[in-house]
């Protein structure tokens, strides 16, 4: 069926990864509050659900649904960049059941089967690569991750390389890459205990304070041209800066990860300085994004997705940056690292900089992809109200863990003589946790509030200023 706002047909794929993102990412909520809950009633749902496997369900449903979130944007982006058609559709539908079979399969061994007893099963005397945080996947999972995503980067670079070449596509096909690439390291796991956590932090740390960052500006760089009408010059000058900066800083940056770790001393000062630093593209960020509404030349009618794009900037500055920057110097972070500020600054940097571009890039892609420019205003009203439920529920958990973690730091760390014991200090930040909780219960009205606004009727918007019945029109070229 021809989709009238969709300018090349092969975009609809996207529509596939998305459902699937946004219902993976319902599972991870749901393991988080399962895992919050465990924290003040230690034996829910033990044994079946014991929390080191809540623990690696809800990581590891986090990346795979961010994931899915990537490469359905660069399915809906590049054709469109590359003002050709996909290189193969069918391509990226097989690849889509490949990983999303690999993926629930993976989930379903965490739960029923023990951790050891799933290494033996799948392989890991062959190659040891599980029992790390975020890499505790089975061997055979992990080279589906490789064939899927080779297959996804052939798909894509053949498409770039065929159509046109613009400076949001090249920056999106480098950080797609450098994911690829960068995982690899995954599969490196050497019985010297410093360089197996230097290599873990090569591809923890320079996804998410890398090449992630790459993805994240060229995604907000488009839906901003879109939906501002400002020239692509402006806009590729000010993401040529970002992604240098992020670059610059993130690499050198992976320094503050080896402060405790064995490597040589000097990493204090290298990952201190740049760590500091790290804040800046995040900024430079949230800047962009003002400037760029501030200088719009026209309204355009997904005025939802618009919001999504500014609180990516704002929250990614306050999650990666701010709260990343307060205990990135080496003489905090021998008192922090670990603690719950840890937690704090890793759940809204994920949310600000990785959930709410996927979740923009969703707002704007998915109301054409049903024949809409965008949804009606009654649905936009919802899906704004989703993120300020969302972003406040994220606010709570935030604040919870941050006042969790600066008292687990005086009680536990700081104190050279009768310091409290682990799990003494546990029983002290409990009013805490169940704060957290209801944060992450609040934020889970505001997930399903969004979902829902895409069901919700009214006259849908499918002309740029018009609402009615769907007709025969085009996106706004910029």
């Amino acid at each position: 069926m021809h989709i009238p706002t969709l300018k090349y047909q092969s975009q609809s794929v996207s529509k596939l990864y998305f459902i699937a993102a946004m219902a993976l990412f319902a599972g991870q909520i749901i393991f988080g509050i399962t895992l919050g809950l465990q924290y003040v009633v230690g034996d829910l749902f033990f044994p079946y659900v014991p929390f080191n496997v809540a623990r690696m369900v809800h990581t590891n449903l986090l990346i795979v649904w961010l994931l899915f979130g990537f490469m359905g944007a660069a399915y809906y982006m590049v054709p469109e960049e590359s003002e050709t058609e996909l290189h193969s559709v069918l391509l990226a539908k097989v690849l889509f059941w490949v990983f999303l079979t690999a993926g629930a399969l993976t989930i379903v061994g965490y739960l029923t089967v023990p951790y050891a007893k799933l290494a033996e099963l799948t392989g890991n005397d062959l190659l040891q690569t599980m029992g790390r945080e975020f890499l505790e996947q089975p061997l055979p999972t992990k080279v589906g991750i490789v064939v899927v995503a080779l297959g996804f980067l052939y798909n894509i670079s053949m498409t770039v390389l065929k159509g046109r070449k613009t400076a949001i596509s090249l920056v999106l096909l480098m950080g797609l890459w450098g994911l690829a690439l960068v995982f690899l390291f995954s599969f490196v796991n050497p019985h010297n205990l410093v360089r197996d956590k230097m290599y873990w932090w090569f591809v923890v740390h320079l996804w998410v304070e890398g090449v992630w960052e790459l993805i994240l500006g060229s995604l907000l760089a488009y839906v901003l041209v879109k939906t501002t009408g400002v020239d692509r010059e402006v806009i590729d000058k000010w993401l040529y800066v970002i992604i240098a900066f992020a670059l610059m800083t993130g690499i050198l940056g992976t320094g503050h990860h080896f402060y405790f770790i064995g490597l040589p001393g000097y990493w204090h000062w290298i990952g201190s300085i740049f760590s500091a630093l790290e804040p800046v593209p995040f900024f430079m960020m949230t800047v962009f994004a003002f400037n760029m509404v501030q200088r719009r030349r026209r309204d355009h009618p997904n005025q939802a997705a618009v919001l999504w794009a500014v609180g990516t900037a704002v929250l990614g500055f306050l999650g990666a940056g701010l709260w990343g920057f307060i205990h990135t110097l080496s003489a905090v972070n021998y008192y922090t690292h670990g603690s719950q500020i840890t937690a704090a600054h890793g759940h809204l940097a994920f949310y600000g900089a990785y959930v709410l571009v996927v979740i923009t890039l969703i707002s704007y892609a998915m109301p054409t992809l049903r024949g809409r420019i965008a949804n009606s205003p009654r649905a936009q009203a919802a899906e704004m109200w989703s993120f300020w439920i969302m972003s406040i529920g994220m606010a709570v958990m935030v604040l919870a863990l941050t006042g969790a973690g600066i008292l687990q730091v005086w009680l536990q760390r700081i104190p050279e003589t009768n310091a409290m014991g682990f799990m003494a200090t546990q029983d002290q930040l409990s009013i805490f946790y169940w704060v957290r909780v209801g944060g992450g219960v609040v934020f889970l009205l505001g997930q399903l509030l969004f979902f829902y606004s895409f069901f919700i009727g009214g006259d849908p918007v499918t002309e740029e200023g018009r609402t009615g019945n769907p007709g025969r029109t085009a996106l706004g070229t910029a």
